[in-house]
């Protein structure tokens, strides 16, 4: 029987210089500080594709999100994390660019703690995706100022660090969609 090796997630400091690798899970019980992105596609209507998580992932389950999101491999830039995951979540690749990154602490009902420091990456497409249901149950297009009156109508239905990307730099998207 083949033993299914755990990702590693890179550990950081709180300048985003890398001191370490531990298993996923691990990190995730100890609240470790690590590496992350959280990629953001939007189309040339001003719409951004939100994913809504598979029912069985170990946290967060069935609450909308971004595009999709992760954590970057050893070696891995984050652009090239952001195209990889896209790839395997939503089915299609995009140019991406670096908008800023963030640190956030969450800890889950499950007992663990997400303490990620987050790279938030943008794209732009138009098609629609061809979902891994292993990872996403549904997708849609949604304009960021319904997105932001929804979270403060319905905050229990979205991730914790989308609700945290929304809170603190909607205006930076904004900006960056209104630059292109």
């Amino acid at each position: 029987m083949e033993s299914k090796i755990e990702e590693q997630v890179v550990l950081v400091n709180e300048q985003d210089q890398e001191i370490g690798l531990m298993p996923k899970m691990e990190a995730h019980e100890k609240a470790v500080l690590h590496r992350a992105f959280s990629v953001f596609i939007m189309n040339k209507n001003g719409e951004t594709m939100l994913q809504r998580r598979a029912d069985h992932k170990y946290h967060s389950p069935s609450l909308w999100t971004n595009t999709c999101c992760s954590h970057q491999r050893k070696g891995e830039t984050n652009l090239e994390a952001g195209r990889r995951r896209l790839q395997e979540e939503m089915g299609f690749t995009a140019e991406l660019k670096e908008l800023f990154w963030f640190i956030y602490k969450a800890p889950f009902d499950n007992g663990l703690t997400e303490h990620e420091l987050d790279h938030v990456l943008l794209g732009f497409y138009e098609d629609e995706p061809i979902i891994n249901k292993e990872e996403v149950s549904e997708w849609k297009w949604m304009l960021p100022e319904k997105i932001k009156q929804d979270i403060i109508e319905y905050p229990e239905n979205y991730t914790v660090w989308f609700k945290i990307i929304f809170e603190k730099f909607y205006d930076h998207l904004i900006t960056n969609l209104a630059s292109r």
